[in-house]
């Protein structure tokens, strides 16, 4: 999981959930959710969106 925006690594180090969902996602699905990050300008809003990311159901 290298090339992740520092704020986002560092969100998701911090929720092992969200980690774990990110890590069982295909790689375009990866790259979605990096994508989408670029627009998040606070510490917060990062967090609610790898809080977001923790709740979403992964097979």
């Amino acid at each position: 999981m290298k090339d992740l925006p520092m704020g986002f690594g560092m969100a998701l180090v911090q929720n092992e959930k969200a980690m774990s969902n990110f890590a069982n996602m295909t790689e375009n699905q990866r790259k979605s959710i990096i994508n989408q990050t670029h627009s998040i300008s606070s510490k917060e809003e990062m967090q609610s969106f790898v809080n977001n990311l923790a709740k979403q159901i992964t097979d």
